[in-house]
C-alpha cells in the first residue's frame, strides 16, 4: 500500500448516454488496470437506459467509481467538462463509454510520460467489433505530433489521451460545444505547448458501432471542414490543404 500511495492519482473521464450494454465492459476495463491509483469519473447524460443502475452497482463494491449526474441531455463535451471540473488528479484520461483498455494501459502510459517528462500523451490502438473482439486492424501513432502536424492528420484517439494537469490547466482542457470536440481540444493543448508524443503501443480498443458518429465518414468531413473554418480561422486555401491530407491519413485508418 506504501508503493500505492506514491503513486499519482490518474482521474478517469466517461461521458455516459444510453451505454447499458457495454457498462459493465467499461468500468471492469479500468477495475483490471495494473496501475490501481485512479478514480473513475461517470458523466451521465440522462440516460434513459439501465446505465446509472450498473453504475450504481459498481459503486456499492468500489468507492474510486464516482457517479455525476446532468440535469438535461447536453452531450459529450458538456459531459467530459464536468468530469474535468470534478477530477482531483495530477494525470486525466479519457475512456469513452464504449471502448476497452489492455489492462497495463495506465501503467504504461504513466511511465511513459514520467520517464520523457511529456504533458500530453496518446497511444496507438486497434478496431474492434460491437463485441469488443479486435479486428486486426491497428493504428499506429507517430512519436511527436505538433500542432500543425496535427491539423492534417487527426490520430489522436480520445480514448487514448493522457494530460497532465501539473502543466496543463483546466480551462486548456475544457472541450468546445461542438461536432469533433475533442479534435478541436487537442488542437486547443498544442497551441499552448510544443508537442503530443506518441506511445506506439496498441493500449485501446475502439470499439465500432453501428450508431458511432464516426461511422458516418460524410459527417465526420464536414465536422473536420468547420473545425478548419470556424473555430481555427484557417484560410479557405490551407483549409484544403490540411483537409487533403486529413482525408488521406483517415482512409488509412479505416481501410
Amino acid at each position: 500500500m506504501a508503493k500505492e500511495s506514491k503513486q499519482p492519482l490518474v482521474s478517469i473521464v466517461v461521458p455516459v448516454y444510453n451505454a447499458a450494454r457495454f457498462m459493465d465492459d467499461t468500468i471492469q476495463t479500468v477495475l483490471n488496470q495494473t496501475y490501481q491509483n485512479w478514480e473513475l469519473l461517470l458523466i451521465d447524460d440522462c440516460s434513459s437506459d439501465d446505465s446509472v443502475q450498473i453504475i450504481k452497482k459498481y459503486q456499492k463494491i468500489d468507492e474510486r467509481i464516482k457517479l455525476f449526474k446532468l440535469s438535461e441531455n447536453s452531450g459529450a463535451a458538456i459531459a467530459r467538462n464536468t468530469g474535468i471540473d470534478k477530477a482531483k488528479g495530477r494525470y486525466l484520461a479519457f475512456l469513452d463509454a464504449d471502448d476497452l483498455w489492455v489492462n497495463n494501459k495506465l501503467e504504461l502510459q504513466i511511465a511513459f510520460m514520467q520517464e520523457k517528462n511529456v504533458a500530453f500523451s496518446f497511444t496507438g490502438y486497434e478496431f474492434a467489433d460491437e463485441n469488443g473482439k479486435p479486428n486486426g486492424k491497428k493504428v499506429h501513432v507517430p512519436e511527436t505530433i505538433t500542432y500543425k502536424q496535427a491539423l492534417k492528420n487527426t490520430t489522436i484517439w480520445t480514448s487514448t489521451v493522457m494530460l497532465d494537469m501539473q502543466v496543463i490547466n483546466k480551462p486548456t482542457i475544457y472541450m468546445p460545444d461542438i461536432g469533433s470536440e475533442d479534435t478541436a481540444t487537442w488542437w486547443k493543448i498544442l497551441k499552448t505547448i510544443s508537442r503530443a508524443y506518441g506511445l506506439d503501443l496498441i493500449t485501446s480498443y475502439y470499439r465500432r458501432t453501428s450508431n458511432s458518429l464516426s461511422a458516418n465518414k460524410l459527417s465526420s468531413m464536414k465536422r473536420t471542414w468547420n473545425i478548419y473554418t470556424s473555430s481555427e480561422n484557417l484560410s479557405t486555401v490551407y483549409a484544403g490543404f490540411c483537409f487533403i491530407f486529413y482525408c488521406a491519413n483517415a482512409a488509412k485508418r479505416r481501410i
